[in-house]
């Protein structure tokens, strides 16, 4: 009887090794790496994963698309898919989405970025001197850093020079402010009184504000049908608050990069360039966002390397290996310069930090020591495709830092390409 119950027991102990290993051999873990469903583009092709089994058949669905040497084809923009067959008996079918061609015009342009505020924008606080004693008007009325001045009395305040005339006219008139905030995405109401201040003789509500900023950064794409673009792949925060400037109007011009100061660890470098505000508007700003700015464009612009539009990769579809960036380290002349993709996360949902990108052009190297400040935006080119734009320098390596997918990009600049596509299967 003991042996029996032995016997069970070595059997069971078995099947549970058999059980806990088999996810792990070789066979299945390729079968688990085929994915349930496959989006590509239009023309082109798509790696197709195999079983590592000449007894495994792939069979395409449709006309839409076509298998070879291991790869699919997007024929036409649809729904299919393929079937892994074995013995003539079906052991996988993947779904596969073919998107419309779509293409976009890298950029590689030094810009200079000009935004206007929503409001006004609190970026401090200061002391009024009074006949009795120091007051600050701002913090009584509990104003924050980094909140938002929308109106006055009612009335929409856009630019500095709108608030001076309320205070002078309430100071004089003993009378407080009925002032209407924004702090995060909440909006309040709160009472400001003006204070005469004996220092500087005027009527003072105790707040330093703030109604625009400035800055250089590098274009991305822009969409030859729509003139929509994209750039920097990162938001643009006050200098002050740290806080995303939330935007009422902007635009961008050209820029000349007049020098560059080399990063090194712990100091990320920067570029210098020089642009005036009677500078041709090349468009506008509409969002500021995680993924950068977008807008649109008032006429065409080139980069003189890559001026036809080239296709693009979704997150899935960028591999590790060599690629090229686009960018400016001297006046306003493009250049491609060689780096690698370290590392690659495909995303099914939107995520700033896509891609590390590692700088390997001596040339490039020499001149700035790798990713340095203002070249956030240069478009990541690989195998004749816009994968990306850089985003951030890793402050303890200026030679590495993030990138972000473009699609993520393009979806933030309004750019839909699966709706587009599904809008025709319906």
């Amino acid at each position: 009887m003991k042996a029996i119950d032995i016997g069970r027991k070595i059997i069971g102990l078995l099947l549970l090794i058999v059980v806990v290993s088999a996810p792990f051999s070789q066979p299945i873990q390729t079968y688990l790496s085929v994915p349930n469903d496959i989006t590509m583009f239009q023309h082109q092709s798509q790696a197709l994963p195999t079983l590592g089994s000449n007894s495994v058949k792939v069979k395409a669905g449709d006309e839409i698309i076509n298998e070879e040497a291991n790869a699919l084809i997007g024929n036409e923009a649809g729904q299919s898919s393929v079937m892994y067959e074995m013995a003539g008996l079906p052991i996988k079918k993947v779904n596969v989405n073919v998107l419309e061609d779509f293409r976009v015009i890298p950029g590689g342009q030094s810009i200079g970025v000009k935004l206007h505020t929503l409001g006004v924008l609190v970026v401090g606080h200061h002391l009024v001197e009074t006949s009795s004693g120091k007051v600050s008007p701002g913090e009584d009325a509990d104003i924050k850093i980094g909140d938002i001045l929308l109106k006055i009395n009612g009335q929409e305040i856009k630019q500095m020079s709108d608030v001076a005339p309320f205070v002078e006219k309430a100071g004089k008139n003993k009378d407080a402010l009925k002032v209407t905030m924004k702090r995060n995405e909440e909006t309040f109401e709160t009472s400001l009184t003006p204070h005469y201040d004996e220092k500087d003789k005027k009527y003072r509500i105790g707040l330093y504000i703030r109604d625009s900023a400035a800055g250089i950064g590098t274009m991305t794409f822009y969409h030859p049908d729509s003139k929509k673009y994209g750039a920097l792949g990162h938001v643009i925060s006050d200098m002050d608050t740290k806080k995303p400037i939330e935007i009422h109007e902007g635009t961008i011009v050209r820029s000349n990069v007049t020098s560059i100061d080399k990063g090194s660890n712990g100091v990320p470098g920067e570029k210098h360039a020089r642009f005036t505000a009677q500078k041709e508007r090349i468009g506008t700003i509409t969002r500021n966002s995680p993924f950068g700015i977008f807008g649109q464009l008032d006429k065409q612009i080139e980069n003189g390397l890559m001026d036809k539009p080239m296709p693009i990769a979704l997150s899935h579809q960028v591999k590790e290996g060599p690629a090229k960036i686009l960018t400016v380290v001297k006046g306003e002349d493009v250049k491609s310069f060689d780096v690698e993709i370290v590392s690659t996360v495909p995303q099914k949902f939107p995520a700033t930090k896509g891609m590390i990108i590692k700088i390997t052009d001596p040339e490039l190297l020499k001149l700035t020591g790798g990713i340095v400040q203002g070249m956030s935006g240069s478009p990541i080119i690989q195998d004749g495709k816009v994968i990306g734009a850089v985003t951030h320098v890793f402050v303890n390596d200026p030679t590495s830092g993030y990138g972000v997918h473009i699609e993520w990009m393009l979806h933030e600049a309004g750019i839909d390409i699966y709706n587009k596509q599904k809008q025709k299967a319906s």
